[in-house]
């Protein structure tokens, strides 16, 4: 009983030592605001740039292509323009790459997409900006494996796949205003079929989607919300009223 008591004050001990360095850490990363929204011919051009560009490694299990018929897309436009050769508009959204294939060409088997801009919220307060931030962070680094890295997560497994819509940024060294060494990204020297802007609003578009992926009836909840709450309030309205009645004559 006295050894437990002893290794769960260590544990509390670590916690309390170590929480004011993870708040600082969390602090310092620096996350740009993400222009989400909820217009579903972002919603579309988010989801041709999902199949296009995530799907390849990427598996969204919990999404099924029907699902894009809530962001206006028919079943026709599905087939034609997202599905994969041999895929069906009632598939899952996965990847034919296996897991061992994964980890022997990437280190790491690339996660599932399908809940990330909810799973990188609770880690990061926002997992849009999170996501938004880390898609336009990619930087060439001769030192890495895929040949890329991220200024938002540092040695990422993860090759730069939109490299030929922004372009191949690169970094600079420069001292932060601490007077401690730091780097910031550099414009891309060999430039991407997107202007800056251009790739930005793409970015948006992508983590919009993605954002919509991880709760699809997100728009329809609020509403059904709201119209929850309106119902309550004229209920309270007309009980007070019958109320008053009620007790109007009763002394």
């Amino acid at each position: 009983m006295k050894t437990r008591t002893i290794k769960l004050f260590k544990r509390l001990a670590a916690v309390i030592l170590f929480a004011p360095a993870l708040a600082l850490a969390a602090e310092a990363m620096h996350l740009d605001k993400a222009p989400v929204s909820t217009d579903q011919a972002k919603l579309q051009r988010g989801a041709k740039l999902f199949v296009n560009y995530c799907l390849n490694c990427h598996s969204a299990s919990s999404v099924r292509y029907t699902a894009l018929r809530d962001i206006g897309l028919d079943d026709k436009t599905i087939t034609e323009n997202l599905l994969f050769t041999g895929d069906k508009v009632g598939d899952l959204m996965i990847v034919s790459m296996t897991r061992e294939d994964a980890e022997k060409w990437f280190g790491t088997a690339p996660p599932d997409l399908s809940v990330m801009a909810r799973a990188k919220g609770s880690e990061f307060g926002s997992g849009a900006d999170y996501l938004y931030t880390y898609l336009r962070s990619f930087y060439r680094d001769a030192n890495r494996p895929t040949g890329w890295n991220n200024k938002v997560f540092a040695n990422v497994g993860m090759p730069h796949a939109m490299a030929d819509l922004q372009g191949e940024q690169t970094v600079k060294e420069v001292t932060d205003e601490h007077g401690k060494a730091a780097f910031e990204l550099v414009a891309p020297a060999k430039p991407g079929s997107m202007s800056a802007s251009e790739y930005d609003e793409a970015v948006a578009d992508l983590v919009s989607f993605m954002v919509w992926m991880g709760e699809p009836i997100a728009e329809r909840r609020k509403f059904i919300g709201l119209f929850v709450l309106a119902f309550l309030a004229v209920l309270y309205v007309l009980s007070h009223k019958l109320g008053k009645t009620y007790w109007k004559n009763i002394h």
